[in-house]
């Protein structure tokens, strides 16, 4: 395992590397994984939304069994049947006591709720800072290519007033030079 550990950390070292050499790439893949979070958010909101609408309407259906029983001790209470009337009060506490349970479940999935809609917001607002830099890099990249451009296009035409100039100097050079060849041949000749 030792190996693969190794290889592992080598090859995350290297992302990284390429990634800090390349800041593009990194606010690029910085944002991909805004996305996937934003999209795991949104996923777990709507499983908590399912979850307390199924929990309301457990909640819902377990008042109405305590309404039920309400109704039924009342009536064994109204015809002296105390014996039903104590079992039915006992279910009624035993259905108070799961409801209670259960509205401290919904309250505890909306409190789920509201904090994952709070990361969501802080999510899509670093999102979109992310994708203020990111715009802000590519403009300072496409900058500095057309700078690096007519760097390039500066240093071709310079090259050419340089060639014309040294054409010139050529010229210059060759006119001394056979100048200085005639200066030469006449002494040579004088001797």
């Amino acid at each position: 395992m030792g190996l693969f550990d190794d290889l592992s950390r080598f090859l995350e070292n290297r992302l990284e590397e390429f990634l800090r050499s390349n800041p593009h790439l990194e606010l690029e893949a910085l944002l991909e994984q805004l996305r996937e979070q934003e999209e795991d958010t949104l996923k777990l909101i709507a499983d908590l939304q399912v979850q307390e609408k199924r929990s309301q309407e457990e909640i819902l259906s377990t008042a109405q069994e305590i309404q039920r029983w309400h109704i039924r001790i009342q009536k064994a209470k109204n015809a002296s049947r105390e014996d039903l009337a104590a079992a039915a009060g006992e279910r009624e506490a035993a259905l108070l006591r799961e409801g209670n349970q259960r509205w401290g479940q919904m309250q505890g999935l909306k409190e789920r709720i509201q904090q994952s809609q709070e990361l969501l917001q802080k999510i899509q607002q670093r999102r979109q800072e992310v994708q203020a830099k990111a715009a802000e890099a590519q403009t300072a990249r496409a900058k500095a290519q057309t700078q690096q451009r007519f760097e390039t296009v500066g240093w071709s035409n310079q090259t050419s007033s340089y060639s014309s100039s040294f054409d010139d100097l050529e010229d210059k050079f060759r006119s001394w030079e056979t100048q200085d060849e005639l200066e030469q041949m006449k002494r040579n000749l004088q001797k």
